[in-house]
């Protein structure tokens, strides 16, 4: 048995709570509403949730001590709006060390911060709670089903697998099914962005538009959010999973979201204040276009459908007018490599195709290509019979290094491929590309520097050998680099 705080006593988090106890769990649920706690406490039922009947052994509190004090986990169910100001609140009574589960969807306009993230912001003020572990709790989970034991899947994210893997264990049940994710920023994204894809597939059928156009949104929809995700440093897998295009589905399409109602109901000729008034709950796709707007400005991201919503939502754009702008755009293809990029790396590796090869990948930079790479390069060709080096381009070079490479990326790669131990150059855009690459070149072992230590240990769940080498001590980019600006060593 665990003992467990839950702060915010609306439908996502009563539900959960319920599951909780009914599982065995002592759970106390605070509310900042002393409406709620009295009817609650007297009447064991939610008026949201007309069908759940609150478990007698829940404890209601108006007192945020009470939630937070002694407990194994404390769950975060407000809405994204007033997560800030509850953990502000709930502050002075966390431990150090304690795991926080966060359930609340969304970004904060001003600081661009998921919610573990304005947790984390938020608890550390005090400068006490350094080793406070937060784990995002996301996926296709309606509170009505779940309030209901209708069967459901959700996703404990988390850096700290031992974290994510207790939240698992939490709350998994005969009904609920928990997978765990490390990629815990994609997770929190997705869990955001969804909201404003779900409201324009509510539009869409408030305009009297049909399942051709629903099915458009949710797939370009999720390709928006993946292309903002990748440029974010997210794992490409956390978009085609539970908290990407399954909750995704689940938002844009249910009777039971309020940010498709609240669509429909703009579609249908209301303004968002009337939607989000008979709503009467929050709609958090709302809340969200402010942020979505500067993190496509931000990482340069097209973003067509969320430029679009937001032109509804928040400038007052007829939604007829929009799509129809929205389907004259110009011409594109799905595919972001060339066909002649993706014809040679085809007939390579079928060239190779059931030999019992050997595949070995690494990636770095290579600027000024030098006897260190060499010896990296050589020790990782040595681990099997074919060697892929994922080369960093230009763009993602800068933006991680702050400073631009010596060579630019083809002279780079022609350098690699002049090498006798390289046999394909990729381009690496993305620290997230790692597993969609493992699984399309079929590879069986990573190469990375001993600087690197621990931090891929995860990629072996995917059925690759991870291997850290030393680096050559005594040479480095930085340093050739350092001493050509100084003008030491340098030969006549």
């Amino acid at each position: 048995m665990y003992k467990i705080g839950v702060l915010g006593a609306g439908t996502w988090g009563m539900a959960l709570a319920r599951m909780l106890a009914n599982a065995g769990n002592e759970v106390r649920v605070w509310s900042a509403l002393e409406r709620e706690v009295e009817e609650f406490s007297k009447t064991r039922r939610h008026p949201n949730l007309p069908k759940m009947i609150i478990p007698d052994e829940i404890i209601f509190t108006k007192n945020i001590e009470d939630v937070c004090t002694d407990v194994d986990i404390i769950l975060c169910a407000v809405p994204s709006p007033f997560v800030r100001s509850t953990i502000a609140s709930a502050r002075p009574f966390i431990k150090d060390g304690q795991i926080i589960v966060d359930v609340a969807k969304g970004i904060e306009a001003n600081t661009l911060f998921t919610m573990t993230q304005v947790i984390m912001s938020e608890i550390n003020k005090d400068g006490s709670h350094g080793n406070v572990k937060l784990v995002a709790l996301s996926g296709p989970t309606h509170a009505e089903e779940v309030s209901l034991d209708m069967p459901t899947t959700i996703v404990s994210a988390c850096h700290d697998m031992n974290a994510a893997e207790l939240v698992q264990d939490i709350f998994m049940n005969t009904c609920m099914r928990v997978y765990t994710n490390v990629d815990i920023l994609g997770v929190e994204l997705c869990g955001a962005m969804k909201n404003i894809i779900a409201l324009a597939s509510g539009i869409s059928a408030g305009l009297g538009y049909g399942d051709n156009a629903k099915a458009a949104l949710i797939t370009r929809g999720m390709s928006e959010i993946t292309r903002l995700g990748l440029k974010m440093g997210c794992m490409e897998q956390t978009f085609s999973g539970l908290a990407g295009i399954g909750d995704l589905i689940v938002t844009a399409t249910s009777m039971h979201s309020r940010n498709n109602k609240a669509g429909y109901l703009i579609g249908s000729g209301m303004t968002p204040e009337e939607a989000k008034k008979e709503v009467g709950m929050v709609v958090e796709g709302i809340n969200a276009l402010p942020a979505a707007m500067r993190l496509m400005r931000h990482y340069h991201v097209e973003m067509p459908l969320t430029y679009a919503i937001n032109a509804v939502i928040n400038e007052g754009a007829d939604a007829g007018e929009t799509v129809r702008k929205l389907m004259e755009r110009g011409k594109k293809s799905e595919i972001d490599k060339s066909v002649s990029t993706l014809d040679f790396e085809s007939s390579l590796l079928k060239s190779k195709k059931d030999t019992g090869m050997r595949r070995v990948m690494t990636y770095g930079g290579f600027d000024l290509l030098h006897y260190g790479h060499i010896n990296l390069l050589r020790r990782a060709k040595a681990l099997g019979d074919y060697l892929i080096v994922g080369l960093s381009t230009d763009e993602f070079r800068a933006k991680e290094k702050g400073e631009p490479c010596f060579f630019d990326y083809q002279k780079r790669k022609e350098l690699l491929l002049s090498t006798r131990y390289v046999d394909l150059v990729i381009p690496e855009d993305s620290w997230s590309q790692k597993i969609p690459n493992i699984k399309e070149y079929h590879i069986d072992v990573l190469v990375m520097g001993d600087h690197w230590r621990g931090k891929f240990d995860y990629l072996r769940n995917y059925g690759v050998d991870v291997i850290y080498l030393p680096r050559t001590p005594e040479v480095s980019t930085t340093m050739i680099k350092e001493e050509v600006k100084q003008g030491e060593n340098v030969p006549d």
